[in-house]
């Protein structure tokens, strides 16, 4: 099966796309950019074949008799077997690691004792590992190195105390270890991976009735995924490991995946960790004018990462708090800097943490709304997209802005509208494929203010 890949990589998260002969979305993967832009690319386009594989089982299981209903609890169990033991080899690989990293004189007499500790830690570790992935475990990030690295840190605390170990020798190994393996992404062969996820589903007993699902899994497996066209785009991508001719804009691959996403989208807004941008688009997805921010991350989802730091909050539940004001404090900032010391002077004079984050959420609609108005306005209809269109307060204050500005306007928000670039990205690689003509590289003159697009398009 002929595939395409579009690789978009931000400066938080890479997002990869993979698209059939026809546009049929057949996987998504997503993973946080790190320092290293090769291994994120690495890694989200292996996420995103692991997923096709999952499309690929659910068209093969859909065959048979079984309901959808079957289907979804098999598939939900294989995923959870599957996501275990792509940890529990990654454990293997940071336990190894940390273990060789006890030398040199720091650890001198207490090197036994260290090895000692980081076994026992692992140990608890694996044994631990199931509960992780059991059906209605709530994890809080899916990152391997949140989840290692939290768990790490509290179970070797008292194991190091009871062993008289001192505790900063056994985080100094994580420290050591843990961004060589993470840069270093899960290296057994995928398909031995899903037989050893399916025999553990089959031995709790999640089979499908009317199904061999042996035969099902095998083969969709032995369907062959040819890589047959890739395109980066993003903020980081003249780093990708791309030829030249491979690389696209990101406003144009924003705007083409909005198009797929929704045919009838003519403005795009989209609000990442580093930029925001306004686009305007024609019938077939074609940009016809665009804004950006320019250079500071004011306004973007770097600007709440910040504020959730302030706040000693989770980026996550900022959202949330700000959806239990129905009175936003005015902010006079958007700046990242400015901004921690205007929440820190609020906070003294009483005013409520609900109606402060209310009030920053409103500040970067507010700002994204006049990069949208320099674009151009609003038309309808308008797809909302990027991290932060999965930020509930932010869409609020969204809906909320274009009502009042350019009155009843349809307003399209994706799940998976995180993707819209990748997605733009894997259509360019199969147009170019197919020999169909897409929208060209160019973008249009005096679409942007002060921003980067323009010198790397």
């Amino acid at each position: 099966m002929r595939t395409y890949v579009g690789i978009d990589l931000g400066s938080t998260t890479t997002k990869a796309v993979l698209l059939d002969d026809d546009a049929n979305v057949l996987g998504r993967g997503i993973t946080n950019s790190r320092s290293n832009y090769d291994t994120a690319c690495r890694v989200a386009s292996e996420e995103a074949r692991i997923d096709g594989r999952f499309t690929l089982f659910r068209r093969k299981l859909a065959a048979g008799d079984q309901t959808p209903a079957e289907v979804d609890a098999f598939l939900e169990a294989l995923e959870r077997a599957f996501r275990l033991e792509q940890f529990l080899e990654q454990l293997g690989d940071l336990e190894e690691t940390c273990l060789s990293k006890v030398e040199g004189e720091q650890f001198a007499a207490d090197a036994a004792g260290v090895r000692e500790v980081v076994a026992e830690v692992f140990r608890q570790l694996c044994d631990e590992a199931p509960e992780l992935y059991a059906p209605g475990a709530k994890r809080k990030s899916d990152f391997f190195r949140d989840l290692a690295g939290s768990r790490y840190l509290a179970i070797s605390e008292d194991i190091a105390r009871d062993a008289r170990v001192p505790y900063n020798l056994v985080v100094n190994v994580y420290d050591k270890s843990i961004i060589a393996v993470e840069n270093r992404p899960p290296s057994g062969h995928l398909s031995e991976k899903f037989r050893r996820a399916l025999d553990r589903v089959l031995a709790e007993g999640h089979g499908v009735g009317g199904i061999d699902v042996v035969t099902a899994v095998e083969e969709a497996l032995a369907i062959d995924l040819e890589e047959t066209g890739q395109v980066g785009t993003g903020y980081g991508r003249v780093t990708l490991p791309f030829p030249k001719e491979n690389i696209r804009s990101e406003i144009l691959c924003h705007g083409l995946g909005a198009h797929l996403m929704y045919p009838g989208t003519r403005t795009v807004l989209d609000i990442g960790g580093q930029d925001t941008k306004g686009i305007q688009i024609d019938e077939s997805g074609i940009v016809e004018n665009f804004q950006m921010n320019d250079r500071c991350a004011a306004g973007c989802g770097r600007y709440l990462g910040y504020i959730a730091d302030e706040m000693n909050m989770g980026l996550h539940e900022l959202g949330p708090m700000a959806m239990q004001s129905d009175k936003p404090a005015r902010i006079n900032s958007t700046c990242t800097v400015f901004a921690g010391a205007e929440l820190r002077d609020r906070l003294a004079l009483g005013e409520k943490r609900t109606d402060i984050i209310a009030g920053l959420h409103r500040a970067i609609i507010l700002r994204a709304m006049s990069i949208i108005s320099r674009s151009g306005g609003i038309a309808n209809e308008f797809t909302f997209t990027g991290g932060v269109a999965k930020n509930e307060a932010a869409v609020r204050e969204l809906k909320k802005l274009v009502a009042e500005n350019y009155g009843e306007v349809t307003i399209n928000i994706n799940p998976d509208s995180i993707y819209t670039g990748a997605l733009g990205a894997a259509e360019f690689a199969r147009r170019s494929a197919h020999g169909i003509a897409a929208p060209a590289d160019v973008l249009p003159e005096g679409g942007s203010s002060g921003d980067m697009e323009g010198e790397l398009a």
